[in-house]
């Protein structure tokens, strides 16, 4: 039988809240049909943002919400984004399926969005296409409160009280899609657009995000931190907070990615086996960086994570719009216990993305919405945000899959709040369950206050319009409590909540 050992003595870091956060792109049907479907629409909403998208991201504690991209806000200009909406510039969007954005949600309607959410901003700026000038200009708008020029303008947009901005991103994949830029160039341009972010609120300091690196290759990162980081300013508090890293499981080639809904039992393992390499991709730059910031005073914010599929049938190739099963809950479950694992330097992470595109937590038709596997996932997860990460290991797992697809069959991570500790499970055979015994170091009595499960009798199932209730969390009571140790049985392809008092 395998074993999980707790250690509830030994705290190993605190588990950033914004470790769960989410990313909304304008991109397919993310923003348009997803949050945003204006005042006038007869589905209900407050100011334009869905009801029922709202409730359903509280559910989960969406901590942050990263706008307006992606590959998006290099190209995005936001004074095309302010004032009255029939005046607004219309535009082409040239990355994502060539429609015309109408720019009808802008700067004023993402931090709506955020405020009725009750989560932090994460403001993406334009480095690729946009000047020192508009990046600056836009940070003024948001943040200032005195009398100047953008802060005159936000009032007469309607809007008097400047806006607290949570983070703010210098650039987006600027190895790619931002510019295709050296790292050489990049770190020398970020270190000249960051100085014009300025800090005009004292109280709420907005932590900067770099562009880091897209590949497990630690070449970007290393020459980033060499011209920024090694030369960074005297007082160089607040000049690069968080360093973005990008990472899409893929199963099969960036042509041919493989299909949502219908995959073999080899492509279930090396779909899991991919998402795995998350822990060595980050392990991989954390070596670099520890070089560098040995005391973690840079933060990994991976704000861009997930499964990237082929895209349903008969849409359009530039929404990826993608069905969301058992496998991707796996995923999100495998993901989300390694960045808890790393919370001494990952501090932010954004899945990709929250609604109708790629590995989202919501779906939505019309007035219909449904709430896919992955969202159960970040429901059961949610009691993870803030706790202390507590020091846990597996001993006596077997390694299971197929050919070259080997897998570990379990894997966890354990965090304290409250007095309440979390235990997270990801069981990750097709076909069998599995004995794992739980045991803590000390000897105190202990009771399970909730347990659940997330699972389905067929791995390729899905929820849809039509049946949106097929993967569900549910209650879990598989388990056995004696003295110090828990005796759990794992469904076969399941995620696991226990929560021990």
């Amino acid at each position: 039988m395998a074993k999980l050992t707790i250690n509830e003595n030994k705290k190993c870091g605190t588990i950033a809240p914004e470790i769960y956060g989410h990313f909304s792109e304008h991109l397919g049907r993310c923003i348009y049909e997803g949050v945003y479907v204006g005042e006038k629409s007869d589905i209900p909403n407050v100011n334009g943002m869905r009801s029922d998208v709202v409730e359903a991201l509280k559910e989960i504690r969406v901590p942050v919400l990263r706008w307006p991209g992606g590959c998006f806000a290099d190209e995005y200009h936001w004074m095309d984004g302010i004032g009255e909406k029939q005046s607004r510039k219309k535009l082409v969007n040239t990355h994502w399926g060539g429609v015309t954005e109408d720019n009808s949600f802008g700067t004023h309607e993402y931090m709506e969005l955020c405020r009725q959410i009750g989560c932090k901003t994460y403001v993406n700026g334009n480095l690729g296409s946009g000047t020192v000038r508009e990046m600056s200009e836009w940070v003024e708008y948001m943040t200032f409160s005195g009398v100047s020029p953008m802060a005159d303008l936000r009032k007469k947009n309607g809007h008097e009280e400047p806006w607290v901005v949570d983070y703010f991103g210098v650039g987006n994949e600027n190895w790619g899609c931002g510019g295709n830029m050296t790292a050489e160039h990049y770190a020398n341009e970020y270190r000249r657009y960051q100085t014009y972010v300025r800090q005009f609120n004292k109280e709420h300091p907005i932590s900067k995000v770099a562009c880091g690196p897209g590949t497990a290759d630690p070449w970007w990162t290393r020459k980033l931190l060499e011209i920024c980081y090694d030369h960074a300013p005297e007082d160089s508090h607040g000049f690069m907070d968080l360093m973005s890293m990008h990472y899409y499981v893929v199963p099969g080639t960036w042509e041919h990615k493989g299909a949502a809904t219908e995959y073999t039992d080899e492509e279930w393992y090396r779909t899991l086996r991919k998402s795995l390499f998350m822990d060595r991709l980050i392990r991989g730059h954390e070596a670099v960086t520890d070089q560098f910031d040995p005391d973690k005073k840079i933060g990994f914010a991976v704000d861009e994570w997930g499964n990237w599929f082929d895209v349903e049938k008969g849409t359009n190739p530039g929404f990826l719009y993608q069905q969301s099963t058992v496998r991707d809950a796996l995923v999100a479950g495998i993901t989300l216990n390694i960045f808890n694992k790393h919370c001494d330097r990952v501090r932010m992470a954004c899945l990709a993305q929250t609604i109708n595109v790629l590995q989202s937590v919501i779906l939505t038709e019309g007035d219909r919405m449904v709430k896919t596997p992955t969202w159960h996932v970040l429901h059961q997860f949610r009691h993870h945000q803030g706790g202390a990460l507590l020091q846990s290991g597996l001993t006596g797992v077997e390694e299971i899959g197929m050919g070259e697809e080997k897998v570990p069959a379990v894997t966890e991570s354990v965090s304290e709040k409250d007095g309440v500790v979390t235990l997270t499970l990801n069981h990750l055979s097709l076909t069998d369950s599995a004995d794992l015994s739980v045991q803590f170091a000390d000897d105190r009595k202990r009771e399970i206050v909730e347990a659940s499960v997330v699972k389905s009798d067929d791995v390729h199932d899905c929820n849809t319009f039509d049946e949106p209730g097929v993967v569900e969390e549910k209650a879990f009571t598989d388990y056995r409590m004696e003295g110090r140790q828990i005796d759990v049985r794992l469904p076969a392809a399941s995620v696991v909540l226990l929560r021990i008092k």
